[in-house]
């Protein structure tokens, strides 16, 4: 799974309950803010059988870092495409 957009403007209720087994969720572009440290979104994903990521340049591009989760898993650009090629089918949100 990704989430691209800002977790306020997508219905995070809906993703997590399409989730029926172990999954990755990759946080992107805005999507990152939902890995702010203490968000009640951040909540909710922890609390779902995720292993949660996160892109570290769009991160640090919204100078997010030094709020951000120590819960989620910080990637490159190039562990992106490892993790792209180990879930071949995405849902993007």
């Amino acid at each position: 799974y990704t989430i691209s957009r800002s977790p306020y403007t997508c219905d995070i209720e809906i993703l997590l309950r399409t989730i029926k087994q172990e999954a990755d969720l990759l946080l992107w572009s805005d999507g990152v803010i939902a890995g702010l440290h203490n968000s009640p979104i951040l909540y909710m994903l922890k609390a779902a059988p995720l292993t949660l990521y996160a892109l570290k340049n769009d991160i640090l591009a919204r100078g997010l870092y030094n709020y951000f989760s120590t819960d989620i898993f910080i990637i490159s650009y190039t562990e992106f495409v490892s993790l792209t090629e180990k879930n071949q089918q995405q849902i993007a949100w």
